[in-house]
């Protein structure tokens, strides 16, 4: 009984966790580029104000940057995922 359990999830389960991980990438993904897109748009929308420093709106768009960063390589990794066979 066990064994035929065990043959059926090492069967299945590729086939469940391939997409899984392709999902989870690019969800990842596109956390980080709205977060990235949000941190950035603020950035420039305050620096406006003259009483705010510029070492703000550097150092948000660089945090920015960081998170778009991470959201690209994020669904690039998900599609070196998906074409891997």
């Amino acid at each position: 009984m066990f064994s035929l359990a065990g043959k059926f999830l090492r069967f299945v389960l590729p086939g469940i966790i391939r997409p899984m991980r392709v999902l989870w990438n690019q969800l990842i993904g596109f956390l980080f580029l709205v977060l990235s897109v949000t941190i950035i748009a603020g950035a420039i929308r305050r620096s406006s104000d003259p009483t705010r420093g510029t070492a703000l709106l550097v150092t948000a768009v660089a945090f920015g940057l960081f998170l778009a960063y991470f959201g690209v390589t994020s669904f690039l990794k998900a599609r070196k995922i998906s074409r891997a066979r």
